[in-house]
């Protein structure tokens, strides 16, 4: 099974229509301003997929500040799912500073059979992970409903790029510490943490947390994943963030790497299988 992590998709009104979003979501405007910045819809996405030979995508919408964006957005999400069942696997999207429709949106979508929570972007709301006000009715449900909740951190040095975000490597660990039975999946790489879990008190707080690769090819030399089964092993999923990198440009930069089969196969499906398609029965 060849599972991508990480992906974007959008309505199809989002699609063609993105400026009328703009004046909605100022943080959706800076990174979707430009129209090089690519959007997908569901059809998109499995177009690609068929074409790549990738089985399954988890697919994650935007972290928009509006609860009726949230809520237009895990609709189409969930009715994706649908659409194509054993082929994408859908994130809710919620603004965890908006408390009450926070909750009731992902026990919603949650009990509609979505299977995690994400993909955060906390600068466009404009909260932070270590706020326990704000985190702690996403992280109540998330472990309620045993599934994973997907985090956008990226590195804290080299070049800027709209997006890129404030998230610090220490917020991940405080959010992980307070949090040790909930599964964390930090995007990109989680900004370089991987490195740190060479130290045993960070390994220890942070055994459930795990790493998309998405993006790399913007950020790191490949390289990276034969370091991350040394820093991380059994714990960084592949995945692309789609379509900002096509899965096709990826999987042939993979594939140059000749990893071997055990490894391949546990960046490439196993890992993710372990973190988004193992779901609890305790809801």
């Amino acid at each position: 099974m060849l599972v991508d992590a990480h992906v974007h998709i959008f309505w199809p009104e989002a699609v063609r229509h993105r400026r009328r979003l703009f004046h909605l979501d100022a943080y959706f405007a800076e990174l979707y301003q430009s129209e090089r910045a690519r959007m997908a819809t569901a059809e998109d996405l499995i177009h690609s997929m068929e074409e790549n030979g990738i089985d399954v995508s988890i697919v994650a919408g935007f972290g928009w500040a509006d609860a009726g964006l949230c809520r237009e957005h895990n609709a189409y999400i969930a009715e994706a799912v649908r659409r194509y069942p054993g082929r994408l696997i859908g994130l809710a999207v919620v603004n965890p500073s908006d408390r009450r429709n926070s909750e009731r949106e992902l026990a919603r979508w949650l009990d509609a059979g979505l299977a995690g929570v994400g993909e955060l972007m906390p600068n466009g709301p404009g909260y932070r992970l270590t706020d326990a006000f704000v985190m702690g009715v996403l992280t109540e449900v998330s472990r309620s409903y045993h599934v994973p909740i997907l985090v956008h951190v990226s590195e804290p040095v080299g070049h800027d790029y709209p997006g890129k975000g404030t998230v610090t490597l220490a917020e991940v660990l405080e959010l992980a510490t307070c949090n040790p039975e909930l599964k964390i999946v930090c995007a990109h790489w989680g900004g370089g943490l991987p490195f740190y879990e060479l130290m045993p008190e960070v390994q220890a707080a942070l055994k459930n947390v795990y790493y998309d690769t998405a993006a790399w090819p913007l950020l790191y030399d490949d390289r990276i994943f034969l370091a991350g089964d040394v820093l991380a092993p059994r714990k960084v999923l592949f995945a692309t963030d789609y379509p900002l990198v096509s899965q096709s440009a990826a999987l042939k930069r993979l594939r140059s790497l000749a990893l071997p089969p055990d490894l391949w196969a546990a960046y490439t499906g196993g890992n993710a299988f372990s973190v988004y398609m193992t779901r609890s029965s305790g809801k």
